[in-house]
């Protein structure tokens, strides 16, 4: 796949009627490299949607039914017969994103893994059948014979998976490796080291084969990775690098709502609406007088983000390290980083604040910024949580998630335990967490004043 200016006819792949296609080779096109970037952060849409229904424990048939909702939502064209084009690049565009660790390598087999077993079975039964052939799957139905000797262990297994008949059903023997997920759950028939799958649940034996592929393939885009930077350094690298940790939803760079918080108000405010990671930073602010670079600019663009204003930041920093720095220090070493953050000095960039992936994957070594879910020992993680006032099962839910690396539901569900609330959307972003909290608390206040 070729990334350039123009495009011009796509291949056969791209052409096919089949409405999954399975990736196997990159496509012999050209892309416009406005499409390279777009399609690859519409499809992120998708795989970030899917990768927050799993981490809150969605059903199957609820997972389909989010997947159908965030397909038609993301992966549109206004050209129809683009829309399986935009399919085939974007996944091998997320390919090159996310080869280059084994974390996000990870990720993405997962994500896409589980985009393909809902999205095969929302297919019609001769649209399945026409995938399956294209796995080039030697497992054939089992014969009369064979199924006359299984058929009763065969509608015991159905039984006990609620399923009330077997009768039109078509069996495939398969070695049972291939279908571990079915194997894990009891709801295969084991004989001599073979499973015995219906077809409607073919889509574990396809899923497994999917999945195999496509784990090849991300290690071999992998060992190519440094020979395509060598010819991609200017203009792709730094697009593919900054994929992998984008933050796709509003813009907080300038306060759109609840906007222009003074001086008096923040203590009050860090103490309802701010976020685990920018209450830490402000209450180790107001302890040490002092914070690192990484936790400056952390706490100090988030609170660009909720309405600070350039002239109260600088006394709001002036005077929490007071303590330690004076003025004509401060004034040296301090307030042009500050301005700079406001777009005020040197290229006049008008920064935006740190969005939870960016905070997540960032590397602290002073412990004083980062994501607390992420980068606190449990033991700290408690103490701070239940200085939130988040106890009792909700705190062992917390935990819970945090330890499986689910850092963003985390911070969701402590949220809907502090305001008493759900919050569907998930947290993504700090200046959004106080956002969604000044909506729920400024009706409150103002109807006791």
């Amino acid at each position: 796949m070729e990334i350039l200016r123009s495009k011009r006819a796509s291949t056969a792949e791209a052409q096919t009627p089949r409405s999954i296609p399975l990736y196997r080779s990159a496509p012999d096109i050209e892309v416009r490299i406005d499409d390279f970037e777009l399609y690859a952060i519409d499809r992120l849409r998708v795989l970030k949607g899917i990768s927050d229904g799993l981490s809150r424990g969605k059903k199957p048939d609820e997972m389909e039914k989010l997947v159908e909702e965030l397909w038609r939502a993301n992966m549109r064209h206004q050209d129809p017969s683009e829309i399986t084009k935009k399919d085939i690049i974007s996944h091998f565009v997320l390919r090159l994103v996310y080869c280059r660790s084994e974390e996000l390598r990870k990720w993405f087999l997962q994500m896409e893994t589980t985009l393909f077993r809902c999205r095969y079975r929302a297919e019609s039964y001769e649209s399945q059948k026409m995938i399956m052939s294209e796995f080039n799957i030697t497992n054939k139905p089992i014969g009369s014979a064979e199924y006359e000797t299984v058929k009763d262990k065969l509608v015991q297994v159905a039984r006990s998976i609620s399923q009330t008949s077997i009768s039109d059903t078509i069996f495939f023997k398969v070695p049972f490796e291939e279908v571990p997920d079915l194997v894990a759950s009891r709801r295969v028939f084991l004989r001599k080291g073979y499973a015995y799958v219906a077809m409607n649940q073919v889509v574990s034996l396809l899923v497994t084969h999917f999945q195999s592929t496509l784990s090849k393939a991300l290690d071999l885009t992998n060992s190519k990775w440094l020979t395509i930077m060598v010819h991609e350094r200017d203009r792709l690298k730094p697009m593919v690098e900054a994929l992998s940790t984008s933050y796709l939803g509003p813009d907080y760079s300038q306060p759109k709502e609840y906007a222009d918080i003074s001086l008096k108000d923040i203590e009050q405010l860090a103490s309802s609406s701010f976020p685990l990671c920018m209450r830490h930073l402000f209450d180790k602010l107001r302890e040490d007088h002092h914070l690192k670079h990484g936790g400056r600019m952390q706490l100090g663009l988030f609170l660009k983000g909720v309405g600070l204003k350039l002239e109260d930041a600088l006394a709001f920093w002036r005077a929490e390290f007071s303590p330690k720095v004076n003025t004509e220090r401060f004034d040296k070493e301090y307030a042009y980083s500050i301005r700079h953050n406001y777009g005020k000095e040197g290229k006049r960039t008008d920064y935006t604040p740190y969005s939870c992936q960016k905070i997540i994957s960032s590397t602290t070594g002073s412990g004083d910024h980062g994501c607390p879910y992420r980068h606190f020992s449990e033991e700290n993680l408690r103490a701070a949580l239940g200085k939130m006032g988040v106890g009792g099962h909700t705190l062992e839910d917390v935990i819970d998630k945090a330890r499986n690396h689910h850092y963003q539901l985390a911070c969701t569900l402590t949220f809907e335990a502090i305001h008493a609330t759900s919050c569907e959307s998930g947290i993504n972003h700090p200046n959004q967490y106080f956002s969604e909290s000044r909506k729920i608390l400024q009706p409150k206040s103002q109807t006791t004043e």
